[in-house]
């Protein structure tokens, strides 16, 4: 099988393609490099594996560059992206011409060139806003969703908050629209909290990470807002076994959005209590500073993954205890990456 991940050298491409290499396919990356941490994830990829990998260093704004790299592909993932609400805030034309014209770029190449390539969009959980009539209960170290015990469906109302909730939305929507105008062949993914090894979390994105990072290494750490703020965390793995099994079930998938994320069963406050886990394994108290909300921030955020469960049959797997000792474990044994 031939794919082209989009953004792979990032934390989720890089693994990705590693788990395709691994399986013999011929992968292919269409990536800028611009992100920190890329050069390193694609010299580990190198490393790995050389004879069916392409790394084309092109920028999905480019259009013809977007139109050679879908070519003979059997499948697209579309990872590439702005990913921090803050620089979509200061900086939202280029988070629109990155996010959604990057976006068009891909499903116009695929509907000119490629029309019988599968591709699978990574959105996100922004696509809700901030869900201010959602009642929120207070635990005492974390929120909850006391409406939707079982977390927020695919059918809630959109309500895009942040120039990053409208751009990610508007290509969500795009690329939903062209499975039913163009008969595309395409699955959107609104992706709750993802995290795992080869993720260089920064302030901005990869929460988790940046944390586990900075605990090592013992950098200053900034909580915005209170730290009880709540989300679903879904190891990578996970993730792609659920991409796996949407790409082996397209003809029920396609056209389908699903939120995908580690669901009711597996969450956690950003720091209230991830301290608490960090701490002990450290051996002794982390000191934090706290600053203001952000905007867009949910309170609280849980997928409901059963639509994902009932059509491809996919459950999450890692627990956050596993998940969390699987990336300490990695940032202690290559502490030299992030110097």
């Amino acid at each position: 099988m031939n794919v082209l991940i989009t953004g792979g050298a990032g934390f989720i491409g890089s693994n990705l393609a590693a788990h395709w290499l691994n399986l013999g396919y011929k992968v292919r990356i269409l990536d800028n490099l611009s992100r920190s941490g890329t050069e390193k994830n694609v010299a580990w990829l190198e490393n790995l594996e050389k004879q069916n990998l392409e790394v084309v260093q092109e920028d999905i704004r480019d259009s013809k560059a977007v139109c050679e790299a879908v070519r003979k592909m059997d499948v697209v993932v579309h990872l590439a992206a702005q990913v921090a609400v803050t620089t979509s805030v200061t900086e939202p034309r280029i988070d629109f011409e990155i996010n959604t014209t990057g976006t068009l770029n891909v499903l116009e190449a695929l509907r000119q060139v490629n029309p019988e390539a599968l591709l699978l969009y990574t959105s996100t959980n922004k696509v809700y806003g901030r869900m201010e009539e959602v009642s929120v209960v207070d635990t005492g170290s974390s929120y909850a969703l006391s409406d939707f015990p079982e977390g927020i469906p695919e059918t809630y109302p959109l309500d895009f908050h942040s120039p990053y909730g409208c751009s990610k939305g508007a290509a969500d929507a795009y690329v939903r629209d062209y499975a039913r105008i163009y008969d595309l062949r395409t699955v959107v993914f609104r992706m709750s909290c993802i995290y795992g090894t080869r993720q260089f979390g920064n302030e901005d994105q990869g929460w988790l990470a940046h944390f586990i990072i900075s605990t090592v290494l013992g950098r200053p750490i900034t909580i915005y807002g209170d730290g009880k703020q709540v989300r679903d965390l879904l190891y990578v793995d996970d993730l792609i076994e659920a991409m796996k099994l949407a790409i082996e079930r397209i003809e029920v998938a396609g056209g389908q959005v699903y939120n995908i994320g580690g669901g009711p069963g597996n969450t956690l406050s950003v720091w209230a209590e991830l301290e608490k886990l960090l701490t002990q394994k450290l051996g002794r108290e982390i000191p934090v500073k706290y600053g203001d909300w952000r905007p867009g921030d949910q309170p609280v955020y849980v997928s409901d993954i059963g639509k994902a469960g009932r059509d491809l049959k996919w459950v999450p797997r890692v627990s956050v205890k596993e998940g969390v000792d699987r990336l300490w474990t990695w940032v202690m044994e290559n502490k030299d990456l992030f110097g």
